[in-house]
């Protein structure tokens, strides 16, 4: 049997027809429409048109919080035509095949707690470092969504002390924990328009021995690590991992782990240190999460 996957991003639609295996048999991408759920509907529908006469149902990874079971998007993220929508039923009216759909972040960690790596835990996290920071949460390999549908929405953990109303949202954790928060702090100490300025240029710099992007880079990771700590103790997983572009970089994780040695001897007593691994899926694992939802809710 074959099924037609969706990840539907902020300014791409991925897409791939996979096997119950999750493997790849076809792969695109469109753009993703940014004025209104009826475009959007007629983006996935183009698709499906295609393989219709090839697939079982449709499986898609969305932002926002989502209601996998009732199939509804309370939100939807940088994509507003999405809040408070019955999204399965609209699309169903113009792919009349079973449809499901769920949190991009939670999918992730679906794909890496089947197949990947977190297939050897019972209790493990994942943490997305993207234009936020989203994840998910496996307990008992199973993805906890809690009441609310907000395990794993890192991005809203408070970092620092609030001192003035309405600054809360430098505050989050999805405010200096994103890549913007890496790539800022060096276009300001280089002096280089932001604009002209990647994870790729950033991580070439630092690759490359600028010095002042590794001090950056070192304070960047030492903050994320505080927050892998904070999540170990909350939780207690076998193991964190890492997904997002960024975390291809092998320099990113050589530093991620120099700061967990770094803030463990700084801590007092006998503590558990986070066990922090890379997801293996990158950028296919919110299509290979989706996949596994499906063929779970079905």
């Amino acid at each position: 049997m074959n099924y037609l996957v969706f990840d539907v991003g902020g300014s791409a639609i991925k897409y791939a027809l996979m096997n119950q295996k999750a493997e790849f048999l076809e792969k695109g991408q469109v753009p993703t429409p940014q004025d209104t759920i009826e475009n959007f509907v007629n983006a996935i529908g183009g698709i499906f048109d295609k393989y219709k006469d090839r697939i079982e149902g449709i499986a898609i990874s969305m932002p926002g919080r989502i209601d996998s079971d009732r199939g509804y998007a309370y939100s939807g993220g940088h994509l507003k035509y999405n809040y408070d929508k019955d999204i399965c039923s609209i699309l169903q009216k113009r792919c009349p095949v079973p449809i499901t759909i769920e949190n991009d972040g939670k999918c992730a960690a679906l794909a890496e707690a089947w197949i990947g790596s977190l297939s050897d835990c019972n209790d493990a996290i994942v943490v997305i470092i993207g234009t936020g920071i989203g994840g998910g949460i496996i307990k008992d390999k199973k993805l906890h969504k809690g009441p609310h549908f907000t395990a794993g929405e890192f991005s809203y953990i408070i970092t620092n002390d609030i001192d003035t109303e309405g600054e809360v949202s430098k505050s989050l954790w999805g405010y200096e924990g994103g890549y913007l928060g890496l790539i800022k702090p060096v276009s300001e100490r280089k002096n280089i328009p932001i604009e002209k300025l990647d994870g790729r240029k950033v991580f070439e710099m630092a690759n490359n021995g600028d010095k002042d992007v590794l001090q950056i880079l070192d304070s960047y990771c030492y903050k994320l690590v505080r927050q892998l700590f904070n999540l170990q103790y909350i939780y207690d997983p076998e193991k964190i991992a890492i997904g997002g572009g960024i975390s291809s970089q092998d320099i990113l994780m050589e530093y991620i782990q120099k700061n967990i040695e770094k803030l463990a001897n700084s801590l007092p007593h006998n503590i558990v240190i986070p066990e922090v691994v890379r997801c293996k899926f990158r950028n296919d694992s919110n299509l290979i999460g989706a996949l596994y939802h499906y063929l779970n809710k079905r």
